[in-house]
């Protein structure tokens, strides 16, 4: 199963609003969790069964919350148990079909 998630603070402290490195707290989590990850512009897609994945992102939340009162959780979910390797194999399947064209 796949989960793209974005956490965000409600506040920051930084003038220009950059929160960079309060998510980095959140993306540190998800890294020691081992489990397959990929981490883009605006979402962190993670890999596993619900029971593996979920306390990953409250973990990652609460890192959040040690610097903003108030976190903001976006969640996605591609439920299909029994696959694995889908967070490569969607987009080598799409790539192999946009080559055929």
């Amino acid at each position: 199963m796949l989960f793209a998630f974005s956490i965000a603070p409600a506040t920051t402290p930084e003038p220009d609003g950059s929160m960079a490195h309060i998510v980095a707290k959140a993306v540190d989590v998800i890294r020691e969790s081992g489990l397959p990850h990929e981490t883009t512009s605006m979402f962190t897609t993670i890999e596993g069964e619900w029971d593996e994945v979920m306390p990953v992102v409250k973990r990652a939340c609460d890192a959040v919350g040690e610097y903003s009162p108030r976190v903001s959780l976006v969640l996605k979910a591609d439920l299909r148990p029994g696959h694995t390797g889908e967070i490569s194999g969607k987009v080598e399947r799409l790539n192999a079909h946009l080559d055929e064209q």
